[in-house]
């Protein structure tokens, strides 16, 4: 029999993972991607950062990075490049996990958001460091945008749908560890 607090934690992981095929499954699906369209919201990232915030322990380095290099290589970005840049994010937020615990939601989203556009940024700078050809800067702010304003409503699923909360302060992980 296996005890409860591995079966959240097994739980979580799960959980994380199904979330992250179904983006990837509904990104590839082909729904008239008309040329000059404007991109959407990069609800993966969203994802990540909500998961991160509320229970790092659900989201090993292993598992974020398997996941963001699966999605680099079914969506056909270049290899490594947003993955890196994720997952060098997301330790950022873990390693601040106990003073981002005491945070409203508000300076939540601005941290997130400040991440965020770091990570658009730094992305450009690769591409532009690799002379790699780019959208542009107006339409990579774009879905900077949809992605800050896509957030609250990805905490609000988490939370009321999957009930993800952020631990209470006497609550231990898996291997006895107060969070």
């Amino acid at each position: 029999m296996i005890d409860p607090v591995s079966f959240g934690l097994l739980r979580g992981r799960l959980g994380f993972v199904a979330i992250i095929t179904g983006l990837i499954f509904i990104s590839l699906l082909p729904m008239g991607g008309d040329a000059g369209r404007l991109a959407g919201p990069d609800l993966m990232t969203c994802v990540v950062f909500v998961w991160m915030m509320r229970r790092p322990d659900f989201v090993p380095l292993w598992l974020l990075a398997g996941a963001m290099l699966t999605a680099d290589v079914l969506l056909m970005r270049p290899f490594g490049l947003w993955a890196a840049l994720v997952v060098i994010a997301a330790e950022i937020l873990r390693a601040r996990a106990v003073l981002m615990r005491e945070l409203n939601f508000f300076m939540e989203w601005a941290v997130v958001s400040g991440l965020m556009l770091a990570m658009l940024l730094a992305y450009r700078f690769g591409f532009a460091l690799t002379l790699i050809p780019q959208v542009s800067f107006g339409a990579a702010l774009v879905q900077w945008l949809w992605s800050v304003i896509a957030y609250p409503a990805v905490v609000l699923f988490t939370g009321y749908v999957l009930a993800l909360r952020k631990p209470s302060l006497g609550q231990v992980d898996a291997y006895g560890r107060r969070f």
